[in-house]
């Protein structure tokens, strides 16, 4: 490592921040030929308050980051700033009326994500696929406007958190990541756990596939049926039984993914697999179904699941969790379950109730960010342009935060405390993309400098907020003031 803490301490004086809180107009199809259009120039308005401002709040948590360019676009919505941040709110929860082609540009050189049908993965290797959907994840995040829809994408990845290692999933995972979780990530709740419980990688990693009853002395597998309820509805606490998880598991017999020319990869319901009896799931019956009409055995335990109140109550708290605070009230979660129950999880509804709560908007820069997403901020704060290689992709292994390898499927926790072991590992990023010394990766540092109006301008633009006079004394004597900026506590949270 080329980069240790009482050498980055010692250079850039970070004991004085610890204590601080004619291509434009090529036409689309041209573009693989010219390049993407160039950015037109934009104002760049860094932040002037004291603490953070309300549009520095609503970029730091609806966002992977602020912009040169994005406050700027958001106090262009409106005069007033409450306005502004409304609009573009209900800008970020309508993903599909945002352009976002230049981000869908730079993805496609990740040829392997666009296998069709599902059995073409199968031909490539599964390193290659697991760094190229990493790749595409973290271009994403940096260059995607639609913004919020690129951190629930990563919520719900999480929430269904699927481990690329394990199996078949090598192959499989990409193809949920594309056909299950982006399609339905600000969608409602039921469509996208109706279509995660048939993803041939979720079936995969929890051995749904591998639930089959021939005879009535056989016993179901049951650990999808466990994580269904633990994980993604009721949650641990929700009220279910051993026999609950039992019951679900008989009801979820018999799917499997198809072999043969026709069928590689399809998901299929076998009625010879499935038991056929009664049932009861939480108190409710489910009655005998022969034949085919067995694999309704699991649209009726999903939309009991779905439409359980501890299932609200779940849900709302690990959204809180995500945009609020590690110890979210439980005004704002009570609200926010509210909402998911009266709109039978509408998921932008729920989102708009959780960003009409006082509580999202008194919890200011207290979220320590996730490695994916520190990364993805340095990136957008300084303007880089990035290729997204491999050099980033050792750092999110050093910070333990590679997408997709979770090994457990609980996800990757969201609390402070689990990240608090990765410091030197984003001192030692913050310092080498400040120098400009990540490999397929720039930033022009001077033309930045200038553009923001100064050091001081800079340092509020990175931190959404005026820099204290320790802070400024830090960075003007820093050899690598981006990097120390980077590194600093008021950057490390959103």
């Amino acid at each position: 490592m080329g980069l240790d803490r009482r050498t980055f301490l010692k250079a850039g004086s970070t004991v004085a921040l610890a204590g601080t809180a004619g291509c434009t107009q090529a036409p689309d199809a041209l573009w693989p030929l010219t390049g993407l259009p160039e950015k037109p120039p934009a104002d760049f308005t860094p932040p002037n308050a004291e603490s953070i401002d309300l549009i520095s709040h609503v970029i730091n948590r609806l966002t992977f980051g602020p912009t040169p360019q994005l406050r700027t676009n958001i106090q262009r919505l409106a005069k007033r700033e409450e306005e502004a941040v409304d609009q573009f709110i209900q800008q970020q929860l309508a993903p599909d009326s945002i352009d976002d082609r230049r981000v869908e540009h730079r993805v496609r050189i990740f040829e392997t994500l666009n296998s069709e049908p599902i059995g073409e993965f199968y031909e490539f290797q599964p390193s290659l696929l697991r760094e190229e959907l990493t790749r595409a994840t973290l271009m994403r995040a940096v260059y995607s406007k639609r913004q919020l829809f690129e951190v629930m994408v990563r919520f719900w990845s999480d929430h269904f958190s699927i481990d690329i290692s394990k199996g078949e999933c090598k192959w499989l995972k990409p193809a949920d990541d594309r056909d299950i979780i982006r399609p339905h990530a600000m969608g409602t709740f039921s469509e996208l756990l109706t279509a995660t419980a048939k993803s041939q990688a979720m079936l995969t990693y929890l051995d749904g596939r591998e639930n089959r009853i021939r005879k009535p002395s056989d016993k179901p597998n049951e650990n999808y049926a466990r994580e269904l309820l633990e994980l993604h509805t009721l949650g641990i606490d929700g009220g279910y039984s051993q026999k609950d998880i039992m019951e679900t598991a008989r009801c979820l017999s018999g799917w499997r993914i198809g072999r043969g020319l026709f069928q590689n990869g399809n998901v299929q319901f076998e009625p010879g697999l499935h038991d056929s009896r009664a049932k009861t799931v939480l108190g409710q019956a489910i009655p005998a179904r022969k034949g085919l009409e067995g694999q309704k055995d699991l649209d009726d335990v999903l939309r009991i699941v779905t439409g359980h109140p501890a299932t609200a109550r779940h849900i709302a708290t690990k959204l809180c969790r995500r945009f609020i605070s590690d110890d979210p009230p439980a005004l704002a979660i009570d609200a926010v379950a509210a909402k998911f129950t009266q709109t039978k999880g509408a998921i932008p509804d729920v989102l708009r109730a959780l960003f009409h709560t006082k509580a999202f908007w008194n919890h200011r820069g207290v979220k320590f960010k996730q490695p994916l997403h520190l990364i993805a901020s340095a990136l957008r704060v300084t303007d880089a342009e990035t290729n997204a290689g491999k050099p980033l992709l050792n750092f999110l292994t050093r910070m333990g935060h590679m997408p997709f390898e979770y090994p457990s499927p609980d996800g990757y926790p969201e609390n402070a405390e689990a990240w608090q072991g990765t410091l030197l590992w984003r001192w030692n990023f913050a310092a080498r993309l400040g120098n400009g010394q990540m490999a397929g990766t720039r930033h022009d540092r001077v033309r930045l400098a200038k553009r923001s109006g100064g050091l001081a301008k800079l340092a509020a633009h990175i931190l959404g907020r005026r820099p204290s006079q320790e802070e400024l004394t830090a960075i003007n004597t820093s050899e690598n003031p981006i990097g120390l900026l980077l590194a600093s506590p008021g950057f490390q949270c959103s």
